[in-house]
């Protein structure tokens, strides 16, 4: 980034001093496969900047390498301000998009959520929330309200009976409980959240063992349709595959979504914007 000068003047007003007052048009251009995300960052951003968009390709749409993603038109400075914070911003959240694409490719009868959108800082959450949506997959264990009690409402509560029944006091609203053999073996734990009504059990340990252990014994009490099974814990995408054998009903992935590499974009300046058929300079696809 260029910083100001000692004098408090910005080094690339003294750069774009002969172009200073010219348009140039601007390509975004994506530069491999995947699922495009963030366009409404995009063009807040850009237009705060003061660029004038000319075409950018919807929130969703599929890409590959060289599609074109948005075309724009802005001084030198404007320009030189958008690669430095409009790249980012798409990049990283078609990244997202992209990675929740391949896991609801991948979901096949499980039901896969990522929810760890909520654990980000407040100006990113709400736009990775949208990515993983437009990447196809839902961001809620359940489609009904819930509530979802984890392990320090079970620690100050006093144990998972008594955070159960404070949450089914609540009405209305299906109870998620965390279970990670805390309070017991995580297979007791199970079976006593389970008679205390719990809709599903979150197993959020990340060992496969665990699951199937939580599987057994609500199995061996005949209360396996009383309740849905979550798994969480360092999933990846790639060990859904496995998953489709295991007992278990939903899988929560969150690292391997939110924290997806950025998807790799380039924006270019391709031609002055005041010379003849300059907007068709973007070459749109």
């Amino acid at each position: 980034m260029h910083q100001p000068d000692s004098a408090g003047l910005d080094i690339r007003d003294l750069l774009f001093q002969s172009v200073g007052d010219r348009t140039f048009t601007v390509e975004v251009r994506a530069q491999s496969e995947g699922v495009l995300s963030g366009v409404a960052s995009l063009r807040e951003k850009g237009e705060d900047i003061g660029v004038t968009f000319l075409t950018s390709l919807p929130e969703g749409a599929p890409l590959h390498g060289g599609t074109v993603v948005a075309v724009f038109a802005g001084t030198p400075k404007q320009i030189a301000l958008c690669e430095e914070s409009l790249i980012g911003l798409v990049a990283k959240y078609s990244g997202v998009a992209t990675a929740a694409a391949r896991a609801a490719a991948a979901a096949g009868r499980i039901r896969v959520v990522c929810g760890a959108w909520k654990k980000m800082p407040g100006d990113s959450k709400q736009a990775l929330r949208r990515a993983v949506t437009t990447g196809g997959l839902p961001t809620r264990l359940a489609d009904q309200n819930f509530v979802y009690l984890d392990k320090n409402y079970v620690r100050m509560l006093g144990g998972i009976r008594p955070t159960l029944a404070a949450a089914l006091e609540l009405g209305q609203r299906v109870p998620v409980i965390q279970i990670r053999g805390e309070t017991a073996a995580i297979a007791a734990e199970a079976v006593a959240a389970t008679e205390a009504g719990a809709d599903i059990l979150m197993v959020d340990t990340g060992r496969i063992e665990d699951a199937r252990a939580v599987s057994a014994a609500v199995r061996d009490r005949h209360m396996r349709e009383r309740v849905r099974i979550a798994f969480s814990g360092g999933i990846r995408i790639e060990d859904l595959a496995g998953l489709q054998a295991e007992d278990v009903d939903i899988v929560d992935i969150g690292r391997a979504i939110i924290d997806a590499p950025l998807l790799d974009m380039t924006l270019d300046v391709v031609g002055p914007y005041d010379e003849p058929g300059a907007a068709r300079a973007g070459r749109v696809q």
